[in-house]
């Protein structure tokens, strides 16, 4: 037998920049004829029902008349769109279209759009660069950082996917106008769960502004765009393909998007993420790593951004406690959970050990209170 060894050592810098400001599309097409992308002059623009007239149809445009090659790839808005089938449609679409890998993905959307058109891109012609235009807040919170792509499946959440980072991020403030009220309680939650993992002051901030946000005055939404990725990258930094550090950013999300699924999509990802983070606080004060005022106050500015705490009544909460187990944070069958220290911090149970095993007992318990 011989043995031939294959080195393939190499550093990659991955460094990205992230733009926070009012009405950026001209500044994307700046960015595009000063090189973001090289000499790539065709353009796959992904995006969903609810945004492709809004935003997406006008930044084709804006390229078409740059001079660039560019279609536009819709497909319907929603957690439910978020599969491979949707993902094997647009390729397809963009394979009958001719692209190949001299090309590049251009996101125009909320967070769906982001993790779809994500890994499209890094599997496309084995990666091809993709440039991210979010507008949403849940997009500015939970996806402008980090480069974490993925789909849904009946069986799983976001579990097939890949990490892929992007050439740009684009945060549009100025889009978040035309959000559905809705849509803005969404994003909110995430901007929360942050603030609960990295930031009393941000936390305080939000407790005081919420009015202002909410009514997009400019100061308001800036810092909280800015602390979102401020706080996700101190994290993504230090572990960017979370094998310790990255779970932090899981608070919450494991009844969370149990419930998510559970109720069939009914439910928005923020509006279930508020119930699971309510049902974290909830076993954070139960193990003594914060103060039953402490978890009732996140429980507060969950209601002051007028969203529920309260599992709503159709969703058959033995079902949602079997659902736990399909979280990517179970390790040999057990369930285990991040928890929250106090405001603004997470426990560390043991160095670079941020969830802890968890009985099924006592989380069952609290979701049946919830």
């Amino acid at each position: 037998m011989s043995v031939f060894n294959v080195e393939l050592k190499k550093v990659v810098d991955d460094s990205y920049e992230i733009a926070i400001g009012y009405e950026l599309s001209d500044q994307l097409l700046q960015d595009i004829g000063k090189g973001l992308v090289g000499n790539i002059r065709r353009f796959a623009v992904i995006s969903d029902s609810n945004v492709s007239d809004l935003y997406a149809k006008p930044i084709s445009q804006k390229l078409l008349d740059a001079g660039y090659g560019v279609d536009l790839f819709v497909f319907s808005a929603g957690e439910k769109s978020k599969t491979r089938e949707t993902k094997a449609r647009i390729e397809d679409a963009m394979l009958e279209k001719g692209y190949r890998r001299d090309c590049c993905v251009i996101a125009v959307g909320g967070g769906v759009v982001t993790d779809l058109a994500g890994f499209v891109a890094g599997t496309y012609g084995r990666g091809v660069p993709v440039i991210h235009y979010a507008t949403s807040l849940l997009a500015a919170a939970d996806a402008s950082v980090g480069g974490k792509t993925a789909v849904d499946t009946p069986l799983a959440t976001n579990l097939i996917g890949l990490f892929y980072q992007p050439k740009k991020v684009y945060i549009d403030i100025a889009c978040w106008r035309t959000l559905p009220e809705r849509q803005l309680r969404s994003g909110m939650a995430e901007t929360i769960k942050h603030a609960c993992l990295g930031s009393k002051d941000m936390f305080e901030f939000l407790e005081e502004n919420m009015e202002d946000i909410y009514n997009n005055e400019k100061f308001a939404c800036e810092y909280i765009a800015e602390n979102n990725c401020k706080i996700k990258y101190g994290i993504v930094e230090k572990d960017e393909r979370e094998s310790g550090l990255r779970e932090v950013l899981n608070l919450g999300h494991t009844v969370g998007r149990a419930i998510e699924t559970v109720s069939d999509y009914k439910l928005l990802h923020g509006e279930a993420l508020a119930i699971g983070m309510a049902a974290m606080v909830q076993m954070s004060a139960q193990f003594g790593y914060m103060s039953e005022e402490e978890a009732a106050r996140v429980v507060a500015l969950y209601h002051k951004a007028g969203l529920s705490t309260a599992i709503p009544e159709y969703i058959d909460r033995e079902a949602l406690v079997k659902k736990l187990y399909t979280d990517k944070k179970v390790r040999d069958g057990k369930l285990r959970f991040v928890l929250e220290k106090g405001i603004g911090d997470i426990v560390e149970f043991a160095p670079q050990v941020y969830a802890m095993p968890v009985e099924e007992s006592v989380a069952r318990e609290i979701i049946m209170a919830l």
